[in-house]
Protein backbone atom coordinates (compact mmCIF):
# COMPACT_ATOMS: atom_id res chain seq x y z
CA UNK A 1 0.00 0.00 0.00
CA UNK A 2 1.04 3.64 -0.89
CA UNK A 3 0.22 6.60 1.91
CA UNK A 4 0.14 9.86 0.14
CA UNK A 5 -0.33 12.53 2.25
CA UNK A 6 -1.74 15.53 0.06
CA UNK A 7 -2.01 18.81 0.31
CA UNK A 8 -5.24 19.60 -0.71
CA UNK A 9 -8.57 17.52 -0.18
CA UNK A 10 -9.48 14.76 -2.54
CA UNK A 11 -13.54 16.43 -3.16
CA UNK A 12 -11.68 19.73 -4.28
CA UNK A 13 -10.14 21.09 -6.81
CA UNK A 14 -8.46 17.89 -8.85
CA UNK A 15 -5.12 18.99 -9.31
CA UNK A 16 -2.02 17.29 -8.38
CA UNK A 17 -2.35 15.08 -5.74
CA UNK A 18 -5.87 13.87 -6.56
CA UNK A 19 -4.77 13.16 -10.20
CA UNK A 20 -1.65 11.09 -9.53
CA UNK A 21 -3.42 9.10 -6.60
CA UNK A 22 -6.16 8.17 -8.87
CA UNK A 23 -3.48 6.62 -10.89
CA UNK A 24 -1.34 5.29 -8.57
CA UNK A 25 -4.22 2.81 -7.18
CA UNK A 26 -3.53 1.30 -10.26
CA UNK A 27 -0.52 -0.20 -9.49
CA UNK A 28 -0.81 -0.97 -5.98
CA UNK A 29 -3.75 0.33 -3.06
CA UNK A 30 -3.59 4.14 -1.88
CA UNK A 31 -4.44 5.65 1.17
CA UNK A 32 -5.15 9.58 -0.01
CA UNK A 33 -4.30 11.18 3.10
CA UNK A 34 -6.39 14.69 3.41
CA UNK A 35 -4.89 17.70 5.21
CA UNK A 36 -6.22 17.40 8.82
CA UNK A 37 -9.66 19.33 9.73
CA UNK A 38 -10.97 20.17 13.16
CA UNK A 39 -14.40 21.15 14.19
CA UNK A 40 -13.74 25.00 13.15
CA UNK A 41 -13.15 24.32 9.63
CA UNK A 42 -16.08 24.60 8.27
CA UNK A 43 -16.22 28.26 10.02
CA UNK A 44 -13.24 29.09 8.15
CA UNK A 45 -13.64 27.14 4.67
CA UNK A 46 -17.51 26.61 4.35
CA UNK A 47 -16.89 24.23 1.14
CA UNK A 48 -15.39 21.77 3.49
CA UNK A 49 -17.71 21.54 5.76
CA UNK A 50 -19.25 18.07 3.89
CA UNK A 51 -15.48 16.59 5.34
CA UNK A 52 -16.88 15.96 8.69
CA UNK A 53 -19.69 14.10 7.36
CA UNK A 54 -19.29 10.42 7.66
CA UNK A 55 -16.34 7.80 8.99
CA UNK A 56 -12.46 9.58 8.93
CA UNK A 57 -12.01 6.66 6.72
CA UNK A 58 -13.64 6.42 3.45
CA UNK A 59 -13.58 4.47 0.73
CA UNK A 60 -13.42 6.25 -3.36
CA UNK A 61 -12.88 3.61 -5.67
CA UNK A 62 -11.18 0.28 -6.00
CA UNK A 63 -8.25 0.48 -4.50
CA UNK A 64 -8.33 3.39 -3.50
CA UNK A 65 -9.27 4.90 0.51
CA UNK A 66 -9.25 8.52 1.93
CA UNK A 67 -8.27 9.31 5.16
CA UNK A 68 -9.76 12.68 6.52
CA UNK A 69 -7.54 12.79 9.74
CA UNK A 70 -9.60 15.34 13.16
CA UNK A 71 -7.18 17.15 14.47
CA UNK A 72 -7.47 19.82 17.67
CA UNK A 73 -8.48 23.36 16.63
CA UNK A 74 -5.62 25.98 15.32
CA UNK A 75 -3.54 23.26 13.42
CA UNK A 76 -0.93 25.32 12.12
CA UNK A 77 -0.68 27.18 14.84
CA UNK A 78 3.14 27.58 16.67
CA UNK A 79 3.43 24.82 18.89
CA UNK A 80 -0.21 22.97 17.81
CA UNK A 81 1.26 21.43 14.55
CA UNK A 82 3.53 19.46 16.25
CA UNK A 83 -0.03 18.19 18.16
CA UNK A 84 -1.75 17.54 14.66
CA UNK A 85 0.88 15.65 13.03
CA UNK A 86 1.10 13.35 15.99
CA UNK A 87 -2.78 12.90 15.38
CA UNK A 88 -1.99 12.82 11.44
CA UNK A 89 0.57 9.76 11.91
CA UNK A 90 -1.74 7.93 14.45
CA UNK A 91 -4.81 7.90 12.40
CA UNK A 92 -2.81 6.24 9.61
CA UNK A 93 -0.93 4.07 11.68
CA UNK A 94 -4.56 2.90 12.40
CA UNK A 95 -5.98 2.99 9.23
CA UNK A 96 -3.87 0.74 7.62
CA UNK A 97 -3.83 -1.90 10.11
CA UNK A 98 -8.00 -1.50 9.54
CA UNK A 99 -7.55 -2.20 5.95
CA UNK A 100 -4.95 -4.53 6.61
CA UNK A 101 -2.60 -3.63 3.96
CA UNK A 102 1.36 -3.56 4.50
CA UNK A 103 2.74 -0.15 3.70
CA UNK A 104 5.49 0.20 1.01
CA UNK A 105 5.68 3.70 0.42
CA UNK A 106 4.52 7.03 1.68
CA UNK A 107 4.88 10.23 -0.58
CA UNK A 108 4.80 13.48 1.55
CA UNK A 109 3.50 16.26 -0.87
CA UNK A 110 3.30 19.08 1.53
CA UNK A 111 5.75 21.06 3.84
CA UNK A 112 5.30 18.87 7.18
CA UNK A 113 8.44 17.10 8.35
CA UNK A 114 6.30 15.81 11.32
CA UNK A 115 4.74 13.54 8.86
CA UNK A 116 8.80 11.88 8.57
CA UNK A 117 8.72 8.11 10.06
CA UNK A 118 4.75 7.84 9.61
CA UNK A 119 4.95 4.80 8.85
CA UNK A 120 8.42 3.27 9.92
CA UNK A 121 10.68 1.14 7.22
CA UNK A 122 8.52 2.69 4.06
CA UNK A 123 10.05 3.87 2.06
CA UNK A 124 9.40 7.86 1.96
CA UNK A 125 9.09 10.17 -1.13
CA UNK A 126 9.29 13.96 0.00
CA UNK A 127 7.17 15.43 -3.59
CA UNK A 128 7.36 19.09 -3.77
CA UNK A 129 4.57 19.98 -5.72
CA UNK A 130 5.32 24.00 -5.06
CA UNK A 131 7.73 26.25 -3.45
CA UNK A 132 5.85 26.98 -0.33
CA UNK A 133 8.68 28.77 1.12
CA UNK A 134 8.59 31.49 -1.43
CA UNK A 135 4.57 31.10 -1.09
CA UNK A 136 4.67 32.19 2.45
CA UNK A 137 2.98 34.94 2.55
CA UNK A 138 0.62 33.56 -0.04
CA UNK A 139 -0.55 30.71 2.09
CA UNK A 140 -0.33 32.41 5.34
CA UNK A 141 2.28 30.35 7.18
CA UNK A 142 5.97 31.53 8.94
CA UNK A 143 8.75 31.37 6.19
CA UNK A 144 11.08 30.07 8.91
CA UNK A 145 8.73 26.89 9.64
CA UNK A 146 8.35 26.50 6.35
CA UNK A 147 12.27 26.63 5.68
CA UNK A 148 12.94 24.54 8.79
CA UNK A 149 10.27 22.06 7.96
CA UNK A 150 11.83 21.81 3.86
CA UNK A 151 15.28 21.32 4.78
CA UNK A 152 14.00 18.24 7.12
CA UNK A 153 13.08 16.66 4.54
CA UNK A 154 15.40 17.20 2.28
CA UNK A 155 17.68 15.69 4.51
CA UNK A 156 14.71 13.30 6.01
CA UNK A 157 13.26 11.65 3.11
CA UNK A 158 14.82 8.51 1.06
CA UNK A 159 14.34 10.29 -2.29
CA UNK A 160 12.88 13.83 -3.48
CA UNK A 161 10.82 14.94 -6.38
CA UNK A 162 10.40 18.24 -7.63
CA UNK A 163 7.62 19.68 -9.86
CA UNK A 164 9.86 22.01 -11.54
CA UNK A 165 13.37 22.44 -13.33
CA UNK A 166 13.40 25.60 -11.19
CA UNK A 167 12.44 24.29 -8.00
CA UNK A 168 14.82 21.02 -9.10
CA UNK A 169 17.70 23.26 -9.27
CA UNK A 170 17.05 24.87 -6.39
CA UNK A 171 17.14 21.74 -4.29
CA UNK A 172 20.09 20.62 -6.03
CA UNK A 173 21.84 23.75 -5.04
CA UNK A 174 20.62 22.85 -1.26
CA UNK A 175 23.17 19.34 -1.89
CA UNK A 176 20.20 17.34 -2.80
CA UNK A 177 19.55 15.01 -6.12
CA UNK A 178 16.26 15.41 -7.07
CA UNK A 179 14.63 13.93 -9.72
CA UNK A 180 12.27 15.96 -12.00
CA UNK A 181 7.98 14.99 -12.06
CA UNK A 182 5.95 17.89 -13.79
CA UNK A 183 2.35 18.51 -13.41
CA UNK A 184 0.41 16.44 -16.22
CA UNK A 185 -3.07 16.86 -17.98
CA UNK A 186 -6.00 14.47 -18.54
CA UNK A 187 -6.72 14.32 -22.56
CA UNK A 188 -9.50 12.01 -22.31
CA UNK A 189 -11.90 14.36 -20.20
CA UNK A 190 -11.97 16.45 -23.52
CA UNK A 191 -12.65 13.94 -25.63
CA UNK A 192 -15.75 15.10 -28.19
CA UNK A 193 -15.02 18.68 -26.82
CA UNK A 194 -16.51 20.17 -30.09
CA UNK A 195 -19.50 18.56 -29.21
CA UNK A 196 -20.17 19.12 -26.06
CA UNK A 197 -23.32 21.73 -25.10
CA UNK A 198 -22.93 25.21 -24.65
CA UNK A 199 -22.71 26.39 -20.65
CA UNK A 200 -25.87 27.28 -19.39
CA UNK A 201 -25.64 31.13 -19.45
CA UNK A 202 -23.16 31.59 -21.92
CA UNK A 203 -25.38 30.46 -24.92
CA UNK A 204 -24.55 33.54 -27.00
CA UNK A 205 -21.02 34.23 -25.68
CA UNK A 206 -18.00 33.66 -28.04
CA UNK A 207 -20.45 32.57 -30.60
CA UNK A 208 -19.65 36.00 -33.49
CA UNK A 209 -16.19 36.18 -32.10
CA UNK A 210 -13.89 33.95 -30.81
CA UNK A 211 -13.18 34.11 -27.13
CA UNK A 212 -9.55 33.72 -24.77
CA UNK A 213 -10.08 32.18 -21.95
CA UNK A 214 -8.95 31.92 -17.86
CA UNK A 215 -9.83 28.91 -16.05
CA UNK A 216 -8.18 28.45 -12.63
CA UNK A 217 -8.14 29.98 -9.12
CA UNK A 218 -7.96 33.75 -9.62
CA UNK A 219 -5.64 35.20 -6.89
CA UNK A 220 -2.25 37.25 -6.11
CA UNK A 221 -0.70 34.47 -8.60
CA UNK A 222 -2.72 35.76 -11.33
CA UNK A 223 -1.40 39.21 -13.60
CA UNK A 224 -4.32 41.48 -13.44
CA UNK A 225 -2.78 43.19 -16.08
CA UNK A 226 -2.93 40.93 -18.87
CA UNK A 227 -6.65 39.83 -17.95
CA UNK A 228 -7.37 43.56 -18.09
CA UNK A 229 -5.58 44.06 -21.04
CA UNK A 230 -6.96 41.08 -22.72
CA UNK A 231 -10.54 42.85 -22.16
CA UNK A 232 -9.74 46.50 -22.67
CA UNK A 233 -9.06 45.28 -26.01
CA UNK A 234 -11.91 44.62 -27.02
CA UNK A 235 -12.08 40.71 -27.10
CA UNK A 236 -14.21 38.65 -25.51
CA UNK A 237 -12.90 36.85 -22.09
CA UNK A 238 -14.22 33.93 -20.42
CA UNK A 239 -13.18 33.61 -16.92
CA UNK A 240 -13.55 30.24 -15.14
CA UNK A 241 -12.74 29.82 -11.61
CA UNK A 242 -13.07 30.88 -8.10
CA UNK A 243 -11.68 34.53 -7.32
CA UNK A 244 -10.08 35.42 -4.09
CA UNK A 245 -11.89 38.41 -2.85
CA UNK A 246 -8.95 39.60 -1.24
CA UNK A 247 -6.82 39.99 -4.70
CA UNK A 248 -7.33 43.15 -6.23
CA UNK A 249 -11.37 43.74 -5.41
CA UNK A 250 -12.22 46.22 -7.09
CA UNK A 251 -10.16 46.12 -10.32
CA UNK A 252 -12.01 42.59 -10.11
CA UNK A 253 -15.37 44.34 -9.76
CA UNK A 254 -14.68 46.65 -12.62
CA UNK A 255 -12.91 43.74 -15.10
CA UNK A 256 -16.25 41.54 -14.72
CA UNK A 257 -18.80 44.29 -15.21
CA UNK A 258 -17.14 45.23 -18.93
CA UNK A 259 -19.90 43.50 -21.18
CA UNK A 260 -17.08 41.61 -23.02
CA UNK A 261 -16.62 39.70 -19.71
CA UNK A 262 -18.32 36.43 -18.20
CA UNK A 263 -17.44 35.17 -14.86
CA UNK A 264 -18.77 31.81 -13.80
CA UNK A 265 -17.02 31.53 -10.60
CA UNK A 266 -15.93 27.82 -9.74
CA UNK A 267 -16.86 24.54 -12.26
CA UNK A 268 -16.48 21.48 -11.73
CA UNK A 269 -13.87 19.56 -13.35
CA UNK A 270 -16.54 17.19 -15.07
CA UNK A 271 -18.24 20.95 -16.27
CA UNK A 272 -14.79 22.07 -17.71
CA UNK A 273 -14.98 20.34 -21.17
CA UNK A 274 -18.01 22.86 -22.18
CA UNK A 275 -16.79 26.01 -21.01
CA UNK A 276 -13.37 25.24 -22.90
CA UNK A 277 -15.20 24.74 -26.08
CA UNK A 278 -16.69 28.59 -25.87
CA UNK A 279 -12.80 29.53 -26.23
CA UNK A 280 -10.19 29.41 -29.10
CA UNK A 281 -6.98 30.46 -26.88
CA UNK A 282 -6.42 29.49 -23.56
CA UNK A 283 -4.48 32.15 -21.09
CA UNK A 284 -1.65 31.16 -18.61
CA UNK A 285 -1.64 34.60 -17.00
CA UNK A 286 0.56 34.28 -14.21
CA UNK A 287 2.52 37.23 -12.58
CA UNK A 288 6.30 37.02 -12.11
CA UNK A 289 7.27 35.91 -8.39
CA UNK A 290 9.73 33.39 -6.70
CA UNK A 291 6.46 31.13 -6.13
CA UNK A 292 5.49 31.29 -9.88
CA UNK A 293 8.72 30.87 -10.78
CA UNK A 294 8.83 27.09 -9.43
CA UNK A 295 5.21 26.37 -10.34
CA UNK A 296 4.26 24.22 -13.46
CA UNK A 297 0.93 25.38 -14.27
CA UNK A 298 -1.70 22.36 -14.96
CA UNK A 299 -3.66 24.63 -17.22
CA UNK A 300 -0.94 25.08 -20.40
CA UNK A 301 -1.84 20.91 -20.77
CA UNK A 302 -5.62 21.22 -20.21
CA UNK A 303 -6.27 23.65 -23.24
CA UNK A 304 -3.74 22.03 -25.30
CA UNK A 305 -5.71 18.66 -24.39
CA UNK A 306 -8.90 20.66 -25.49
CA UNK A 307 -7.18 21.74 -28.68
CA UNK A 308 -7.23 24.92 -28.05
CA UNK A 309 -4.15 27.71 -28.78
CA UNK A 310 -2.47 28.77 -25.91
CA UNK A 311 -0.85 31.95 -24.46
CA UNK A 312 1.44 31.37 -21.27
CA UNK A 313 3.58 33.65 -19.61
CA UNK A 314 7.50 33.44 -19.64
CA UNK A 315 8.02 30.63 -16.66
CA UNK A 316 11.25 28.49 -15.99
CA UNK A 317 8.46 25.25 -16.81
CA UNK A 318 7.00 27.10 -20.00
CA UNK A 319 10.51 27.37 -21.27
CA UNK A 320 11.12 23.70 -20.18
CA UNK A 321 8.06 22.38 -22.34
CA UNK A 322 9.12 24.72 -25.13
CA UNK A 323 12.80 23.76 -25.09
CA UNK A 324 12.69 20.07 -24.82
CA UNK A 325 10.19 19.40 -27.61
CA UNK A 326 10.20 21.34 -30.74
CA UNK A 327 6.34 20.89 -30.71
CA UNK A 328 6.15 22.82 -27.54
CA UNK A 329 8.11 25.41 -29.04
CA UNK A 330 5.35 25.65 -31.83
CA UNK A 331 2.04 24.83 -29.66
CA UNK A 332 2.46 27.13 -26.22
CA UNK A 333 3.12 30.92 -27.22
CA UNK A 334 5.52 32.55 -24.15
CA UNK A 335 5.24 35.96 -23.48
CA UNK A 336 7.14 37.66 -20.65
CA UNK A 337 4.91 41.15 -20.16
CA UNK A 338 1.49 42.33 -20.50
CA UNK A 339 1.82 44.33 -23.79
CA UNK A 340 3.03 41.43 -25.48
CA UNK A 341 1.23 39.15 -24.08
CA UNK A 342 -2.08 40.96 -25.06
CA UNK A 343 -0.89 41.47 -28.63
CA UNK A 344 -0.08 37.73 -29.06
CA UNK A 345 -3.76 36.85 -27.62
CA UNK A 346 -5.21 39.19 -30.59
CA UNK A 347 -3.10 37.38 -33.04
CA UNK A 348 -4.20 33.71 -32.10
CA UNK A 349 -7.46 35.03 -32.18
CA UNK A 350 -7.43 36.26 -35.66
CA UNK A 351 -5.09 33.49 -36.84
CA UNK A 352 -6.60 30.75 -38.59
CA UNK A 353 -4.77 27.91 -37.61
CA UNK A 354 -3.74 25.22 -40.55
CA UNK A 355 -5.46 21.97 -40.42
CA UNK A 356 -4.85 19.14 -37.93
CA UNK A 357 -3.34 21.94 -35.64
CA UNK A 358 -6.02 20.73 -32.56
CA UNK A 359 -5.40 17.11 -33.27
CA UNK A 360 -1.31 18.31 -32.94
CA UNK A 361 -2.13 20.16 -29.64
CA UNK A 362 -4.32 16.85 -28.44
CA UNK A 363 -1.21 14.35 -28.95
CA UNK A 364 1.60 16.68 -27.36
CA UNK A 365 -0.95 16.81 -24.49
CA UNK A 366 -1.37 13.14 -24.17
CA UNK A 367 2.42 12.95 -23.96
CA UNK A 368 1.83 14.68 -20.61
CA UNK A 369 -0.74 12.20 -19.43
CA UNK A 370 -1.20 11.86 -15.49
CA UNK A 371 -0.91 8.53 -16.23
CA UNK A 372 3.37 8.59 -17.28
CA UNK A 373 3.41 10.95 -14.16
CA UNK A 374 2.08 8.25 -12.12
CA UNK A 375 4.27 5.85 -13.61
CA UNK A 376 7.64 8.49 -13.09
CA UNK A 377 6.28 8.73 -9.23
CA UNK A 378 5.94 5.21 -8.84
CA UNK A 379 9.42 4.54 -9.81
CA UNK A 380 10.87 6.54 -7.39
CA UNK A 381 8.43 4.96 -4.85
CA UNK A 382 10.31 1.44 -6.33
CA UNK A 383 6.99 0.20 -7.60
CA UNK A 384 7.27 -1.84 -10.65
CA UNK A 385 5.23 -0.24 -13.61
CA UNK A 386 3.79 -3.54 -14.41
CA UNK A 387 2.57 -4.91 -10.43
CA UNK A 388 -0.58 -6.47 -9.60
CA UNK A 389 -3.01 -4.68 -7.54
CA UNK A 390 -4.41 -6.76 -4.93
CA UNK A 391 -7.60 -5.56 -3.91
CA UNK A 392 -7.66 -3.85 -0.28
CA UNK A 393 -10.88 -5.40 1.92
CA UNK A 394 -13.17 -3.27 3.10
CA UNK A 395 -13.07 -1.96 6.86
Amino acid sequence: MIVYFAGTAYDGVAGTDRQLADRLAALEPVLYVDPPISLVTPLLRPHLAGSLDGPPLRRQARGLWRLIPRVLPGAYRPGVHHASAALVRRAVRRAARRLGGRVTAVVIATYDAGLLGAVPGARTVFYATDDLVAGADLIGLPRRRLEAARDRLLTGADAVVAVSPHLQDDFRARGTDAAMIPTGCAPGAYDGIDDAPWPPGLEDFGRDRPAAGFVGHINARIDMDVLEGVAAAGHPLLLVGPHDPSHEPARFRALTARPNVRWTGRRSFAELPSHMRVIKVGLTPYARSAFNDASFPIKTFDYLAAGRAVVASELPSTRWLRDRDPEGAELIRAEAGAAGFVRAVGEELAAEAPAGTAARRRRFAERHDWTHRARDLARVLDIPAGSAREEVPAP
